[in-house]
């Protein structure tokens, strides 16, 4: 009671201090920290104006993710910045250095790959995450390391580039397949390697038309001179060419390198969908699915900052999607997202659905307008105007949204723009404005999918349970506990309780037991002991009970846990027991007075649920069982040293961090701890003597 009224009054502190910070804040640009009650920064964002939108964190209502955040915090800081290029750069490396819980965190792909040409006598090709400034070629990045390699392949096929790490003395199998020049024996010319290089940039750039009728040319002369295996190799590069970029969906007449996102969110989730378009074509695709805690266009945004800071390889156009709730404002007439029609998600591999500019005039149109919602976004944003509101009267919801952040998706494409050096832009109609509601739609299916997925397991988990309870006579398994044991030869002895609740961990509620009474390996008066403290405390505090006991091992553990529960608590509970076979796997369910086994069918969800339930009570007593251990042998090898105590054994473990660095320190590592060269020397003999 006494901890709850200091959490309290810390509490009511700590917002005081808030209150005083906020009335401080600039009008100004820039990037805040939130901190929780340990000083640990949880939150990383950009503002236009600071003072709105720290404020707007402490004043009206949020959703529940934001709540969640805004209960965390105890304190802020922020920096101010000199435009809103800066903060956005300034957030991005701060959640890099920082990496708050509640921010949106790019790690599901550590970097992206590229295909690298490497800077050799002898070039040859491979996949790298990691770009260099050493005059190689680089290609890419590919959405994910099964897309670069597959495309290696193909080229391994195509271009008789070096294969071999380290240079053999004799011709490999590679030079008989007409996959490699052979340079391990014969000399071959640099002018050879540029051109070779050059087809496959040409290849990678787009031009694989070009090639594939390269290829086509060589194959008839191939087959014309009777030369029929040659012409079968050169035929299947060409399928392998047409199976590669099959998976375009859309075409434009201007060539360009485009990279197009979409991003939806719902139930606290957000999903980001990337669209990579080379040379006008739609080649692939990368999807990230996230939780985020703050605004959905600003954290969209700092996605997409991240992104390109990891990402050396910048397209010359970018094409971000407009915000939801500014759409919504909106009354301009826009044209539909097409995704619904081309099902990208669902038919990604399927036949080629080529979507072309209606005609040169549209596509001046939309150049057009993006240049002029550019140049007003600049002429508003030099008079200190939003941007957004440049024609249009916004709502009050849409203005409270737009007064702190980048949440302004015109300001945040020039932010982007300005720091990136290329075209960035938030189409409003026509053609791009279709590929971002393609990008868009795709990530809306993906969200949906994913919930549906969970709402299936869950339903498939909680039949599992009900078809468990039904197959051993229970109306209701709502809750189960499971127990096991866990010893070496009787040392150290612990015991450990799982809960599923309708077939799922409710981790929680685990629990761990130091077993104080029996000596020796006695698992019987182990689960006896673990059984009555577990159920004199449900008894005592009133706890839920569960609807079913399950514990780990046969009759005699049954017969334990059953006699504590009736005989001495009065407690009237199923108990079933969980047989191992000979290579230590599930066999068996053993239940009631006569411990029959439950006939339950391999193959079916409700053993999968047993498999689980006591592969996680294992799992979960065999790891405290080491835990503990490790601290007794850890007690036990300098507890015996004369003239370490407890304090002392704390602070060695503390400075050095196990046992081995002791052993290895040197007498002058000890003297940092006041420990003088005499007991140092003590310490490191009895320490090396006992690994003797």
């Amino acid at each position: 009671m006494k901890s709850y009224a200091e959490d309290l009054q810390n509490q009511e502190k700590a917002l005081e201090n808030i209150r005083h910070k906020l009335a401080l804040l600039p009008d100004a640009s820039g990037c805040y920290l939130m901190k929780n009650s340990e000083g640990t920064i949880i939150y990383v964002g950009k503002a236009k104006v600071l003072k709105n939108r720290v404020r707007s964190y402490f004043t009206g209502s949020h959703n529940g993710k934001t709540q969640r955040l805004v209960a965390d915090i105890r304190d802020f800081e922020y920096i101010v910045t000199g435009s809103n290029m800066e903060a956005l750069i300034l957030e991005c490396n701060l959640i890099k250095k920082h990496q708050p819980r509640y921010n949106v965190l790019l790690k599901d792909d550590k970097t992206f790959p590229y295909l690298k040409i490497t800077n050799e006598t002898h070039p040859k090709l491979e996949v790298t995450r990691r770009v260099l400034k050493d005059k190689a070629k680089y290609f890419g990045p590919y959405p994910n390391s099964y897309a670069a390699h597959q495309t290696k392949k193909l080229l391994d096929r195509m271009y008789p580039l070096r294969k071999c790490g380290v240079m053999p003395k004799e011709v490999c199998l590679y030079y008989h397949m007409h996959q490699c020049l052979g340079p391990c024996v014969k000399e071959v010319e640099k002018e050879t390697y540029d051109q070779i290089s050059q087809e496959i940039g040409s290849f990678l750039s787009g031009g694989h038309e070009e090639i594939k009728k390269d290829l086509q040319r060589k194959m008839q002369e191939a087959a014309e001179e009777l030369y029929f295996e040659r012409a079968k190799e050169l035929r299947d590069q060409i399928i392998s060419i047409d199976a590669m970029m099959e998976k375009q969906k859309i075409t434009t007449s201007d060539a360009k390198d485009r990279d197009v996102f979409g991003f939806s969110v719902d139930k606290g989730w957000m999903c980001v969908q990337i669209l990579y378009v080379r040379k006008g074509k739609m080649i692939e695709r990368h999807m990230s699915t996230f939780p985020f805690y703050g605004e959905a266009y600003s954290d969209f945004m700092s996605y997409v900052t991240q992104y390109y800071s990891d990402n050396p390889a910048v397209p010359q156009e970018i094409l971000l999607p407009d915000s939801p709730k500014l759409m919504k404002a909106k009354s301009t007439d826009v044209d539909q997202p097409i995704a619904a029609e081309t099902e990208l998600y669902s038919a990604i591999t399927a036949e080629t659905a080529s979507i072309t500019d209606e005609g040169a005039a549209q596509t001046e149109l939309d150049r057009s307008v993006d240049s002029l919602r550019v140049a007003e976004a600049r002429a508003a944003y030099a008079e200190g105007t939003n941007p957004a509101q440049v024609g249009d009267q916004e709502t009050e919801e849409t203005e409270t949204q737009l007064s702190g952040g980048l949440e302004d998706p015109t300001a945040a494409a020039l932010a982007l723009a300005e720091w990136l050096d290329v075209k960035v832009l938030v189409p409003q109609r026509g053609l791009k404005k279709q590929m971002t509601g393609m990008a868009t739609e795709n990530a809306r299916v993906a969200l949906d999918e994913k919930f549906k997925l969970i709402e299936r397991d869950e339903e498939r988990t909680s039949k599992a349970a009900s078809n468990l309870g039904r197959a051993i006579g229970l109306d209701s398994l709502h809750r189960v506990e499971a127990f096991d044991n866990s010893n070496i030869q009787g040392s150290d002895p612990v015991s450990a309780m799982i809960v599923f609740i309708d077939g799922k961990p409710a981790k929680k509620e685990y629990r761990k037991y130091k077993i104080r009474s029996v000596q020796g390996p006695d698992d019987y008066e182990t689960m006896r002991e673990v059984i009555r403290r577990r159920y004199e405390r449900v008894l005592k505090e009133n706890l839920e009970r569960p609807d079913l006991i399950i514990v780990d091992g046969g009759r005699g553990q049954i017969k334990a846990a059953t006699d504590v529960l009736e005989n001495e608590l009065g407690l009237f509970i199923p108990v079933c027991g969980l047989v191992k076979d000979a290579k230590h796997r599930t066999s068996q369910l053993l239940m009631g007075d006569t411990f029959e086994a439950v006939t339950l069918a391999r193959n079916s969800e409700e053993f999968y649920l047993l498999q689980r339930i006591q592969d996680e009570v294992h799992r979960f007593a065999i790891t405290f069982h080491r835990e503990q251990r490790g601290k007794s042998m850890v007690t036990s090898q300098l507890d015996s040293i004369q003239g370490i105590g407890e304090k002392r054994r704390k602070l060695l473990l503390k400075h050095f961090g196990s046992l081995k660095k002791i052993r290895e320190a040197s007498v002058e590592d000890f003297r940092p701890l006041s420990i003088g060269d005499k007991l140092a020397r003590q310490i490191i003999a009895a320490l090396r003597e006992e690994e003797s």
